[in-house]
């Protein structure tokens, strides 16, 4: 793959965790400004016993921040005039340090509410489907559930330290839904078994396939946790498997779903249709050109040609690995680390880079370094498809090369 393309897909990973999912701006185009949520006692004397529950599910969209589709809340109450929604997926663009707080994995999400005609209008100008789900909810559960949103919403408490996997904007409903049927003396959901349990990665894979660069990026940030074995209610973290879910999920043996309709639908819609794989044919193309010219000498260790592509080169792949490692070991991502990626990707790459640029990489301690990179690169190609953490394949070709060229180096300790 090309350097651009590789940080291309870097900074989509950025992108990928720090809105995910279901997330959305505060403010995204087409938005409407709502306002604060009431306080409890603004809607006293409460719910009629007439009121509705469902489960809301916008599908996928064209944004990096939508390829996940989002998740929301719908409270229908005629007799009291109350029709809103609540999400758990909104970030705001004004925190204080916005890019370090996400890229520390340290980013505030909140819970925000908005009437339900303002959301179905937004997702048609959006163009994607909204999928209800009306849930099958006792009357002292749906005032349970309205109370403890519209306490959440509250302004000082509707911020709360978003997690990839384990608490973004569909694990809060459900738990959200779960703890109302407790406190109203109902039995918790029960949720079967999955029918074919997979990992966090393979339940990600459908969504980036119509974004190959994305997919890429955010394969080789994501680490090893993310290769475990999702139970049914982790796979919830993504919001057309909690749909699935509850259609699933029973209360004292009674379907939690009463019903389930599609409240606009537009041509091509759903989970994207996948896209030529660019990246790796970039990574491939990578292979043969660096390889063609080792091969008839336009990169002779000690020519210019060669001296400047393996600077390329090794400084994309330290620069990658750099990030990974920092996403690995200096946010608070639990999902970025261990990250075997390094194996390959050495952030001291980047140091041999910026020697070879310089022309400092004659010495003999180079040449150990480079000896030692070309060894352990080959050996972790060797397992990469073998690993416990699944390595992307459009960077297995790039691997290749850094072997052949610091393989190159090593043996003749050239600048």
């Amino acid at each position: 793959m090309r350097p651009p393309a590789r940080l291309a897909g870097l900074v989509a990973l950025v992108l990928v965790l720090a809105a995910p999912l279901g997330a959305q701006p505060a403010a995204p185009p087409a938005a409407v400004s709502y306002g604060a949520a009431p306080a409890p006692s603004a809607f006293a004397p409460g719910l009629s016993d007439s009121v509705q529950v469902s489960m809301l599910t916008m599908l996928p969209g064209r944004q990096v921040y939508s390829l996940f589709g989002h998740s929301a809340l719908r409270i229908r109450d005629d007799a009291a005039g109350i029709d809103q929604t609540y999400n758990f997926g909104t970030f705001d663009f004004d925190q204080s340090f916005f890019v370090l707080r996400f890229l520390g994995g340290r980013l505030d999400y909140v819970l925000d509410t908005a009437p339900f005609w303002a959301v179905l209008q937004q997702y048609q100008l959006e163009e994607r489907p909204i999928i209800e789900q009306r849930l099958r909810l006792s009357p002292e559960a749906a005032r349970a559930l309205y109370a403890r949103l519209e306490e959440n919403a509250l302004p000082q408490n509707r911020a709360y330290r978003y997690d990839f996997f384990w608490d973004n904007c569909s694990t809060r409903l459900l738990d959200n839904v779960d703890s109302a049927l407790v406190a109203a003396g109902s039995p918790g959901l029960r949720l079967p078994p999955a029918e074919r349990p997979q990992t966090f990665r393979a339940l990600l894979r459908p969504y980036w396939a119509g974004a190959p660069t994305v997919g890429t990026g955010a394969n080789f940030g994501l680490g090893l946790p993310t290769d475990q074995v999702a139970s049914a209610r982790e796979e919830a973290f993504l919001p057309l498997e909690l749909a699935a879910q509850l259609d699933r999920a029973t209360v004292g043996g009674r379907p939690l779903v009463a019903s389930r309709d599609t409240l606009f639908w537009v041509p091509g819609a759903g989970l994207p249709r996948p896209a030529p794989p660019v990246p790796t044919w970039a990574g491939w193309g990578v292979l043969a050109l660096g390889l063609g010219a080792t091969a008839v000498g336009g990169w002779r260790a000690h020519g210019r040609a060669g001296r400047w592509g393996d600077t390329v080169l090794f400084g994309a792949v330290g620069f990658a690995g750099l990030v990974g490692f920092l996403l690995w070991t200096a946010t608070d991502h639990q999902v970025t680390g261990p990250n075997l990626n390094v194996l390959w990707a050495w952030p001291t790459h980047l140091l041999a880079a910026v020697t070879l640029a310089v022309g400092g990489a004659g010495r003999a301690a180079w040449r150990v370094y480079f000896g030692t990179a070309a060894v352990v690169t080959v050996l972790a190609a060797l397992a990469w498809t073998g690993l416990p953490q699944t390595l992307p394949a459009p960077f297995f070709p790039v691997a290749l090369l850094l072997a052949v060229r610091a393989g190159v180096r090593a043996a003749t300790m050239a600048t």
